[in-house]
């Protein structure tokens, strides 16, 4: 194999020539951008974050904007990214930052691991892209890399540290926030998880996984076992135009979002009585049908129901369909999408 002078090289001048635009990217890298960035991008794709990325920084172009913008603007402007603690922290971080650091990043991996939110890999790729500090970042596209480089048969997760070890022995002072950059982006557009595309790659010559004909094959994996299903029924109060949303617990899945009130979700399926025994408001309760949901780890199945409140029903705050369609959770905007369809608005009269 290469010596890691020579495997820079070539990947780094691949680099230059191959770089994705990216709206983050950019000659002088701001700080607050590659941030916002990371947030984003831990938990989905490049081409999901994108529109959200671009939506949030023309909204608050800058930590202080962001700092003393309304918990609920923001959680709203977060609908569809899913983790919604990650956006009560990007909240708890750009107050921190603006208000301890005059609104300007700490530029060390050990300055950054101190703000809210901010984990040892996040802290690593915002200083390497941010402030260029040598940094070992590893993602999914660096340990896919490094698995077929040198043909790692230890299954993942217990591969990891093996994996972070190798990426770490081509660290270097040189240009490091490219290194990191240039490694992910081999990942995510030649090195693939499936159909790799080692015409293409700059590294071909010394992958192992290339030389064995199936490089597909790396990294190994262990089967995951199933996700748990649960079960639990979902109510829309309409009122005119509006619907009735509450708050949920600040704790856990979506805490503190506003979002339709449910029951509790649980293995087992919830029979029609018992999900009408304790309804939000007293009201002809109808069934609509059912939406599917997956979340990281289990997936939910919902029994939407819907009816028209009696009274100013004490249920928590009233929106418009329209807005309660955009502002919420991905969840409840799949449910509130199944009862606004229009065969069933008209039949419902």
């Amino acid at each position: 194999m290469a010596s890691a002078r020579q495997i820079r090289a070539r990947l780094l001048a691949w680099y230059d020539g191959h770089a994705r635009e990216l709206p983050w990217r950019e000659a002088s890298p701001e700080p607050y951008r590659v941030w916002l960035s990371e947030i984003m991008l831990q938990q989905t794709t490049v081409a999901h974050a994108t529109p959200y990325f671009l939506a949030f920084t023309r909204r608050w172009p800058n930590v202080r904007a962001l700092a003393v913008a309304e918990d609920d603007d923001v959680m709203a402007a977060w609908a569809g990214l899913g983790y919604y603690a990650r956006a009560r922290n990007l909240l708890a971080c750009a107050r921190a930052v603006t208000r301890d650091h005059g609104a300007i990043f700490p530029d060390t991996q050990a300055g950054l691991r101190t703000l809210p939110g901010i984990g040892g890999y996040t802290a690593a790729a915002i200083a390497a892209i941010a402030f260029d500090r040598p940094a070992n970042v590893v993602d999914g596209n660096v340990e896919r890399v490094m698995s077929r480089l040198h043909v790692v048969d230890v299954p993942l997760p217990a591969a990891k540290p093996e994996l972070a070890r190798l990426a770490s022995d081509l660290v270097r002072d040189d240009r490091p926030g490219d290194w990191v950059q240039a490694l992910m982006d081999l990942g995510a557009v030649v090195c693939r998880p499936a159909a790799p595309l080692c015409g293409q790659c700059p590294l071909a010559t010394d992958c192992r996984a290339r030389a064995t004909g199936r490089p597909e094959q790396w990294p190994r994996g262990t089967e995951k076992p199933p996700k748990p299903h649960r079960h639990g029924a979902v109510y829309i109060l309409v009122r005119g135009g509006a619907v009735a949303l509450t708050r949920r617990p600040p704790t856990g899945l979506l805490g503190g979002m506003l979002g339709l009130p449910t029951t509790e979700w649980r293995s087992e399926p919830w029979s029609e009585a018992e999900a009408l025994a304790d309804p939000p408001a007293p009201a002809d309760w109808r069934k609509v049908g059912d939406i599917d949901h997956v979340f990281t780890h289990f997936s939910l199945t919902l029994a939407v129901y819907w009816a028209r409140a009696r009274t100013a029903a004490a249920v928590g705050e009233w929106t418009t369909l329209d807005d309660a369609i955009t502002d919420t959770p991905s969840l409840f905007r799949k449910a509130l999408r199944l009862y606004n369809r229009p065969t069933f608005v008209t039949n419902a009269g």
